[in-house]
């Protein structure tokens, strides 16, 4: 699991926690403080979630996270640039959540009530890309469509489940009868 945001600690302990002893936690943070959160089963390493260079060392060095939960600056640029570079390297039957999007709707965030950078209107967006199988050929079939099987939007947090099986034009089949009770 990647913490992206571990800021005084807490959640990285009770997500090792939930998971159990053999879960690796790899925070995140710009804070240097922040490294003496480790602990056997917690990694801390300091850096910008938007560098690339950055994420893409942690992901050389641990693999690609089967849980990616982005709690950092809450800028667009940078949820922009995680998600980027984060998401498509992800294991199927993997989950990226970003919290505290409410930021997307404020200006010094980067944010604005519809504009189409921040996540929340990506996200929106990915609902379409999510259903793509289902336009008859008006939005293409890309990963994102072949392996999503759920965004889950929630006050302030998005989360999207990567599935375990390919999707495909194949899943639509012959429509089952519609059950009716017997009577007797």
């Amino acid at each position: 699991m990647f913490e992206i945001g571990v800021q005084n600690g807490g959640s990285t302990q009770m997500w090792k926690h939930y998971f159990g002893p053999y879960a690796k936690i790899v925070g995140i943070d710009l804070e240097p403080k922040c490294k003496s959160l480790e602990e056997p089963g917690i990694c801390v390493h300091i850096g910008d979630q938007s560098n690339t260079d950055f994420l893409s060392s942690l992901v050389a060095e641990f693999g690609p996270p089967d849980i990616v939960l982005d709690d950092g600056s809450h800028q667009v640029k940078h949820i922009n640039a995680t998600f980027d570079l984060l998401f498509p390297l992800m294991r199927k039957g993997s989950v990226y959540m970003v919290e505290d999007l409410h930021t997307a709707y404020w200006p010094e965030y980067g944010g604005g009530l519809n504009n189409p950078l921040t996540f929340i209107n990506r996200s929106k967006n990915f609902v379409d890309a999510l259903n793509a199988h289902h336009t008859r050929g008006a939005l293409p079939q890309d990963d994102f469509c072949n392996t999503v099987t759920s965004i889950h939007f929630y006050d302030s947090i998005v989360c999207i489940e990567k599935n375990n099986t390919p999707r495909g034009s194949d899943m639509i089949g012959p429509v089952a009868p519609v059950w009716e009770p017997r009577l007797k």
